[in-house]
């Protein structure tokens, strides 16, 4: 079947296409999703990965997927490897990948309990399943898989579907602490699709840990894209809170000596992060130093400011080893 690139991006960003059953589309709302940028992105991914010489493709923060998905789909890629430090995240992707079934069964419970509530009931039922996740971290075994694993990666999903804005952060101990959303009638199973999302995680590598675990899967027939957590425009505007441990601007260099590794692996790669000249146009962090690779700058939505009128266009960055440009921009 030819996939219909303006459909499949449709179909990741949640819009409705007439196709749209065909395609997998991120199973997690996610802070700083990529969704808004494949059309920006399509035309900056490398040619090779048409003609079938890049069969490999490595995310490092694999976050929501939105790139991953839009990649695994379109292109011939026969080994997909995807990573995060993200316990949580990391631990659902797993269960989605291996037991999909007894997920979504206790999602159907989860979603009727809800859809049966009113306004408060609905509120209470987050704020309990909220307090049994963070009550059972400190004693909670994620070395093991099992019943415990799934039902964990339901409670989270039921969180990320319920909570305000479908943030995910935590706080310095760990725990989940976003407010209830105040949704009606949210999807919280989308059985089809998680169906769809477990078929293409059969064969694909699936690690927990810091970004320089991927290393050693990089060669020189690998696309990598790297999606880091932003680093703040400002002092007020930090969200790192995707981990506990946040994410440092030493770890903002750490994660460039690792892209200079990769480069050196003959691999393609590409990297986002935020432009800080949006707050201070002499703010060269990211100029220097990634100065000997290509930058660009293109307009992108800031979606997860709790003001309104603070959620407008922003420059971001865009940042390759590689020239390619030789496709339109989809529209």
């Amino acid at each position: 079947m030819k996939i219909n690139r303006q459909q499949l991006i449709q179909s990741i960003r949640g819009k409705k296409t007439s196709r749209e059953e065909e395609y997998a589309k991120p199973f997690f709302k996610w802070a700083g999703g990529k969704s808004q940028l494949l059309y920006e992105f399509d035309p900056r991914f490398p040619e090779e990965l048409s003609s079938g010489s890049l069969n490999r493709y490595i995310e490092p923060f694999i976050g929501g997927g939105a790139v991953f998905f839009y990649i695994i789909q379109l292109f011939h890629i026969r080994r997909s490897v995807i990573c995060d430090i993200n316990t949580e995240l990391i631990l659902t992707w797993q269960v989605v990948k291996q037991d999909v079934q007894p997920l979504i069964s206790i999602l159907q419970g989860l979603q009727e309990e809800y859809d049966a509530c009113d306004l408060t009931g609905q509120q209470n039922l987050f704020y309990q399943v909220r307090e049994d996740l963070n009550r059972e971290k400190p004693v909670f075994d994620y070395t093991s898989y099992g019943e415990h694993t799934i039902k964990r990666a339901a409670q989270l999903l039921f969180l990320n579907k319920t909570c305000f804005n479908g943030l995910f952060r935590l706080n310095s101990k760990g725990e989940f602490n976003v407010p209830f959303g105040k949704y009606k009638k949210p999807n919280i199973v989308n059985e089809k699709n998680l169906l769809m999302v477990s078929d293409l995680l059969a064969d694909v590598i699936i690690l927990h840990g810091d970004f320089s675990k991927c290393l050693d899967y990089i060669d020189d027939r690998s696309f990598v894209y790297i999606d880091p957590p932003y680093r703040p425009l400002n002092k007020t505007s930090s969200f790192t809170g995707y981990s506990q441990d946040g994410f440092s601007e030493h770890d903002q260099v750490r994660l460039f000596d690792f892209y200079k590794k990769v480069h050196e692996t003959g691999a393609k790669v590409m990297l986002s992060n935020s432009d800080p000249k949006n707050e201070n146009p002499d703010d060269n962090f990211f100029d220097d130093l990634y100065q000997d690779f290509l930058i660009e700058r293109v307009l992108a939505k800031r979606f997860i400011n709790s003001v309104g009128e603070k959620r407008g266009f922003i420059n971001e960055l865009i940042i390759r080893n590689y020239q390619d440009l030789g496709k339109k921009v989809i529209r």
